[in-house]
Order: C-alpha cells, then sequence, then structure tokens
C-alpha cells in the first residue's frame, strides 16, 4: 500500500493559523474562549501544531518567515522505539499513529523524540499520566484518514500550503518546487523531510536552509534511544521472564517440600 503524506510549502504560508483552529477543532482539543486566543504559543496536551512567525535576513533586509510545528511522522521514529507497549505505532500508510487509551505515561517518547513534539499531562485526581501528540486525524473515531478524507489541517488551509497525497508523489513535486526556487535565486531552497530519519510524512518546501526555519539540520534518533530498544528492553524482557519462570519454580519445590512434610 502506498505511503500517504503532507507537503507544507513554506513560501505559501500566510500564518493564518486556520490550520491550527481546525485542528483543535476536529480533534476536541478547542480550550479557548471568544475573549482569548484561538491559538497557542507553544506545543501542550491541547495543541498539536502550530505556526511560528519568524524573521530571516539581516537588519537591512528582513523578511517574515513561517515554520510548522507539530509530529513530523518519521520512518525511523524515535517515539515508535521507545514505547514500551505499542501504544505508537506505524500506521499502515507509514506516518505515526497513536492510540492514548494504551499509553502508561511512561514519557520515554517525550525524551526521545529529536524534534521535541509529545507533550504530556496528569491528571491531578486520578495522577495517571498521558502523552498526546498529532495522530495525523486518525484518533478513534475521529478518523478523517479512514473515511478518505484529508487531515483536517489540510482540507482547511486557504493559500493551499498544505497538500495530502502519495508521499512519492508529494516528494516529487517537492522538488520541482525547490527547482523552481533555486530557478530564482533561492539557491539554498531545500525539500526537508525526502530523507531525514529514513523519510518523514510531514515534508517542508523551505526556501531556505532548515537552520533558518529552525529545524534539526540532520535530525537524529539518540544513542541511548538505540541501546534502549537493541539492548536494555531485550534484556529487560528476559530479566523479567527468568524472575517469573524462577518463582514458578521456587513455589513448584516449596509445594513439594511441603508435601514430604505432610506424610
Amino acid at each position: 500500500m502506498p505511503e500517504t503524506a503532507i507537503l507544507y510549502d513554506t513560501t505559501r504560508c500566510t500564518g493564518c493559523r486556520g490550520c491550527e483552529v481546525a485542528c483543535k477543532q476536529w480533534n476536541g482539543n478547542v480550550t479557548y474562549t471568544p475573549a482569548s486566543p484561538a491559538t497557542s504559543r507553544d506545543l501542550s496536551p491541547q495543541t498539536w501544531l502550530r505556526i511560528e512567525c519568524g524573521e530571516a535576513g539581516d537588519s537591512g533586509k528582513l523578511r517574515q518567515i513561517f515554520t510548522r510545528y507539530a509530529c513530523m511522522h518519521c520512518t525511523d521514529a524515535a517515539c515508535v522505539k521507545v514505547c514500551p507497549n505499542g501504544s505508537l505505532y506505524h500506521h499502515t500508510l507509514g506516518f505515526v499513529a497513536y492510540n492514548k487509551d494504551t499509553c502508561t505515561g511512561c514519557g520515554y517518547c517525550i525524551d526521545a523524540c529529536p524534534f521535541h513534539v509529545p507533550r504530556s499531562t496528569r491528571n491531578i485526581l486520578t495522577g495517571i499520566a498521558k502523552m498526546d501528540k498529532c495522530t495525523f486525524c486518525t484518533t478513534q473515531g475521529l478518523d478523517r484518514i479512514g473515511e478518505g478524507w484529508e487531515p483536517a489541517c489540510v482540507k482547511t488551509c486557504p493559500p493551499k500550503a498544505l497538500k495530502y497525497g502519495d508521499r512519492d508523489e508529494l516528494v516529487a513535486e517537492g522538488k520541482k518546487r525547490v527547482q523552481a526556487l533555486h530557478a530564482k535565486g533561492w539557491t539554498t531552497a531545500y525539500l526537508y523531510g525526502e530523507k531525514e530519519l529514513d523519510g518523514l510524512h510531514v515534508l517542508y518546501v523551505l526556501d531556505d536552509s532548515p537552520a533558518v526555519y529552525r529545524l534539526p539540520v540532520a535530525p537524529q534518533v539518540s544513542a541511548a534511544t538505540i541501546a534502549w530498544k537493541d539492548v536494555i528492553q531485550p534484556v529487560g524482557w528476559a530479566v523479567g521472564g527468568l524472575t517469573i519462570v524462577g518463582l514458578g519454580l521456587n513455589y513448584l519445590v516449596a509445594r513439594a517440600n511441603a508435601k514430604k512434610e505432610g506424610k
């Protein structure tokens, strides 16, 4: 099955933040009132998508730029690697889906993500913590992708800075847009996400380097994350299994001894 993705063109984004509001409304994260802002200054358990306004250039010629911050839906996803019970997993369409019902609130994904995306909150009454992030509009009961629809952010974008579709096709389109920027003199224009972390499912058309847009130039899954997935976690399961076996044998031996003493 072909993988899907979102293409975000920074040169078309006007910073209207309609995508932020649409994301909140569709996913039931509306926390604002008519007297307060509809958007947030940072990601949070109730804000899964944020458009940040910034400036680029020197003091003599500054220009306004916009950057989209949300889950990047990595192919080599650190959050999926460290999730102990599979609450974070790759959807058949490639992006990182999430089952909040089974989340234990361990926080490993928060520490592992190279983009610092996941956010956690703890219920003050129950003490139970849960993580939240963009689900690519596949939250149970709110699954737009399963219905054959676009993600809410894409659907609402007025300047068409967001586009949803087949990832390979979007990579090809993104490359064409970057080539067009090169022809206009934007020599550092770049398609971010084509190869980063084995491919992101949110691709960026940038008219400048990733660093200008405050994106990691070479995002990597940390050595600690790799160690957790490939060494610590398997060893933990092995030790846990041996412990259970040991307790079982201890029970059987104790039971056998008790029977002997009872004769």
